[in-house]
């Protein structure tokens, strides 16, 4: 995996790839359909997937390792949140990754213009890219609901090798997505709810929508490891802080933090914001639970001019946040949280 020489040609790894021209990666089955131009010219490279349809990405037996998985499909916002991927390891009958399409391809509220991180590239018209390594030991199963009430069209392909020698303490991929629409004053938004075993929490996509005027980046980041109970053991200075940013939030999407996209153009506390944090130089792992929040705390009026100032405006505030959470961990693993219904994850897009 991160470790393999890229010059090492004695491995036992196989290259393969789905996508329908070859639905099931088999060697040498790909590209068989046939289009008016004849057989293998391009005879089956999209489809158009129905309302309320749920069509298989991937089946794959293993052990393996999907590598990358590319998709494009309509370039609307409810596309990209009524749209969910879901993902099955192992034989496990429920889903370790649920969420919306843009979130888990790494950005908030269905928009984002071109950027890269360490987990995720996007291009101009929306052409998504999704890098974090994704290991099984017997099966992986991929799966894309249209939620939607209309069809939207689908282009996708997923890379993985076979003959992967995981050991028994590998992880399998896991995310979630998380909406309130608006959050509750003084309750701190959930980016991942308690989880229990061991693992290693990468990192989440956040989506803002400020609902009010002034600053609403004020609140710290907190993450419960091993057994904490009121206090973190992992506690930051402020939203945009958490994502390595300072004094609001500037777009510039970094390898392992940053902000993809910033609806102002200036610096208006107005405007939604879609940014993400990687722990991949730094990890955050945990060995009984782990629990990961953010408060919504804001500027309220008058004029800050030191820190007794500052204190003193701080405000609570119900905004709306979204979160799409990824970590490893061991399988069978506990069910995901519920993820909102279409309704509620498309309120208030666009398109």
């Amino acid at each position: 995996m991160a470790g393999e020489a890229l010059y090492d040609l004695g491995g036992a790894l196989e290259t393969r790839s789905i996508c329908f021209e070859n639905p099931t990666g088999a060697r040498g089955a790909g590209g068989q359909a046939a289009s008016p131009l004849g057989v293998g010219r391009k005879g089956d490279p999209a489809r158009t997937i129905g309302a309320g349809e749920t069509v298989t990405l991937a089946d794959i037996e293993g052990p393996g390792t999907i590598r990358h998985i590319w998709l494009t499909s309509g370039q609307s916002p409810k596309v990209f949140r009524g749209a969910v991927v879901r993902a099955y390891w192992d034989g496990q009958e429920h889903p370790s990754i649920e969420a919306p399409l843009g979130d888990l391809f790494g950005f908030a509220h269905g928009r984002t213009p071109p950027f890269q991180s360490h987990a995720h590239t996007v291009g101009e018209r929306y052409a998504l890219n999704l890098w974090l390594p994704m290991p099984f030991a017997r099966r992986a199963r991929l799966t894309l609901t249209n939620e939607l009430s209309r069809p939207i069209p689908l282009f996708y392909q997923v890379d993985y090798t076979l003959g992967d020698a995981h050991g028994g303490e590998v992880g399998r991929l896991h995310a979630a997505f998380a909406r309130s629409n608006p959050t509750t004053p003084g309750r701190d938004f959930e980016i991942l709810p308690k989880r229990e075993g061991r693992g290693r929490y990468l990192g989440a996509v956040i989506g803002v929508r400020p609902l009010a005027g002034r600053w609403w980046g004020e609140g710290e980041a907190k993450i419960f490891l091993d057994g904490d109970g009121d206090f973190p053991s992992v506690c930051g200075t402020g939203s945009e802080d958490y994502v390595g940013l300072s004094y609001g939030l500037q777009p510039t999407p970094f390898a392992f933090h940053g902000c993809n996209w910033r609806e102002a153009d200036d610096m208006s506390d107005t405007g939604r914001v879609s940014m993400y944090r990687w722990h991949v130089p730094d990890p955050v792992v945990w060995r009984q639970d782990i629990r990961v929040t953010i408060q919504q705390i804001g500027l309220g009026e008058g004029t800050v001019t030191d820190m007794e100032t500052y204190k003193a405006a701080l405000v609570e505030r119900a905004d709306d946040w979204s979160a799409c959470a990824f970590w490893y961990e061991a399988v069978p693993s506990a069910r995901l949280p519920p993820m909102p219904d279409v309704a509620a994850r498309t309120a208030d897009l666009p398109g």
